[in-house]
């Protein structure tokens, strides 16, 4: 039977486009226990995570993509909503300043990368440099490809100075995100989530699609792979995002520091 990563995992054959985001791998058929497994799993996470920030051995480095509305806040609130806000923090890319563009595009990234010990989801990234400007031709195919060189010549040094990089594409379907979208627009509690912006990047679905498939089979590797998550659920994407973090964080056998004798000697008076 094929591991957890195995299951999601992207090959540089695979087309993104043809894959079946509606479906429900994990499902067990109870939807009131597929969020109570995935409740339970998030806990997990946090408890390995009090001891990854204790041992200060590793950095964990997540990268959310996706579609508007694919889930990347859902996920973050779902999978990591039980960690000590000590050990965590969200960075939510979004166009960028002047000063960020007066240096080169992977600036503002390297500078938001996790420490030891630390936790670092990026709710989107330095894949924005890949995909919209692309899909938009702000950047031409060969600019687009010294980007792709620099990005994997960016994630082999953090993998190779210890940051454990894990990508999730949430890949949504084109029905699903129609669905989100007019509720956005028909709940006034959820108008604040809605962005007009959103209805005229909706036109260029199939160039993004394109784009994501592009963009994956050139920066998927050993040391910073890419997992295809089904998002038209949201309970089976956050089930599948958390098996996997658990299962790659468990590999790395974190345990608390060593005791030490001296404290054996103190008293508190």
């Amino acid at each position: 039977m094929a591991s957890i990563q195995q299951q999601f995992r992207a090959t540089k054959k695979q087309k993104i486009v043809d894959a079946a985001a509606g479906k429900k791998p994990l499902s067990s058929g109870d939807k009131a226990g597929d969020k109570l497994q995935v409740e339970q799993l998030a806990q997990q996470i946090a408890d390995v995570q009090e001891i990854l920030y204790a041992e200060r051995k590793h950095k964990i480095l997540i990268v959310l993509q996706g579609m508007d509305t694919s889930g990347k806040d859902g996920t973050v609130r779902g999978v990591f909503g039980k960690i000590d806000p000590l050990g965590v923090s969200s960075i939510a890319f979004k166009a960028p300043t002047a000063e960020e563009k007066a240096h080169d595009y992977l600036w503002r990234v390297h500078q938001q990368v996790p420490g030891l010990g630390e936790f670092t989801i990026f709710n989107r990234s330095h894949y924005e440099d890949v995909l919209i400007t692309r899909v938009h031709d702000w950047i031409d195919n060969k600019e687009c490809a010294r980007r792709y060189e620099h990005i994997r010549a960016f994630e082999k040094m953090l993998a190779e100075t210890g940051t454990v990089i894990l990508k999730f594409f949430l890949h949504i379907s084109s029905d699903a995100q129609k669905q989100r979208l007019e509720e956005r627009i028909a709940y006034s509690d959820k108008h604040w989530k809605f962005d007009p912006n959103d209805l005229e990047e909706r036109k260029y679905w199939s160039d993004y699609q394109r784009q994501y498939a592009k963009a994956i089979a050139e920066t998927d590797a050993a040391h910073a792979p890419w997992y295809v998550i089904p998002a038209d659920s949201k309970t089976h994407r956050n089930l599948a995002i958390a098996s996997i973090l658990l299962d790659t964080l468990q590999k790395l056998k974190p345990a608390f520091p060593p005791a030490n004798p001296a404290f054996a000697k103190l008293k508190v008076v």
